[in-house]
């Protein structure tokens, strides 16, 4: 295995601190993907892509920090991610031909992701990055993996969509369709919280413990089956175009669609 850290092109972090809300405070999960494409990846375009990406989203190449035990911080500190490159001559091909797999209970796609190690996290950690990439290249298939490990404290998962989306525009050499990000968050303060509105946050009035929360995550993959549903470009901007409100993205009203089909069709009123 080659390894690497692969910096910004740019320096436009310059230590900057953005505070975190306690809502942006989901310190162990993290996002685990694994992307398979059947052609070849130019490896040294692709780290230039990379490091060209981190300049724009100079939160990625940041650290995660506590201070004085009561603010929890990113500091966009340019530091490198942790780029890795496999060749592997033991597998045939791909394992599965699921185009999405859920993998928490399986461990199937462990070999092709370096994991982020939220577990460094909870005291914040000047040395652990935010954000790690792998590439696989499976000889025997010619098929090449990139599987990448996203702390949750960066943002969602839309959030992490959009910074792939300007790495891969970057990597095919296309213009960038987004707007710059915008990394400050609206904070919360305890004392203009409105009290009334607790008995409609269960997620954060009800909330497991650690241990708890990853017991049933487990336990809701053994005993639920994965479902694959697919929306072309065109659906989903039909879909978009029904909300009639500019505030809602399209994964907003994905969600809600889903939603309401699922309470809809599925379960018992």
């Amino acid at each position: 295995m080659q390894s690497c850290l692969i910096l910004p092109s740019l320096s436009t972090g310059n230590c900057r601190q953005i505070k975190l809300a306690g809502i942006d405070l989901w310190i162990t999960p993290r996002i685990d993907n694994v992307f398979v494409y059947p052609a070849d990846l130019n490896i040294n375009r692709l780290k230039e892509a990379l490091s060209r990406t981190l300049s724009i989203w100079p939160l990625v190449a940041g650290r995660f920090l506590l201070l004085n035990n009561t603010q929890y911080i990113i500091e966009m500190s340019d530091n490198g991610i942790p780029f890795s490159f496999v060749e592997n001559n033991e597998l045939i091909q791909w394992p599965t031909n699921l185009n999405v797999v859920l993998d928490s209970a399986e461990g199937r796609l462990q070999m092709f992701i370096d994991e982020v190690l939220t577990n460094k996290l909870h005291h914040g950690s000047a040395d652990e990055p935010l954000f790690r990439l792998k590439i696989t290249h499976l000889i025997q298939s010619g098929e090449w993996t990139m599987g990448i490990s996203w702390a949750h404290v960066l943002g969602d998962a839309y959030t992490c969509l959009t910074f792939l989306n300007t790495l891969s525009r970057l990597y095919q050499q296309l213009e960038l369709l987004e707007s710059l990000p915008v990394f400050e968050r609206r904070l919360w303060n305890r004392e203009n919280a409105d009290q009334s509105l607790l008995p409609f946050m269960k997620h954060l009035t009800d909330a497991l413990s650690p241990e708890q929360s990853i017991e049933r995550s487990v336990n809701e993959q053994i005993t639920h089956d994965q479902i694959n549903i697919y929306f072309s470009g065109e659906q989903l901007v039909r879909l978009h175009s029904i909300a009639d409100n500019s505030m809602f993205t399209i994964q907003d009203v994905m969600t809600a669609y889903i939603i309401l089909t699922l309470n809809t069709h599925c379960f018992n009123k």
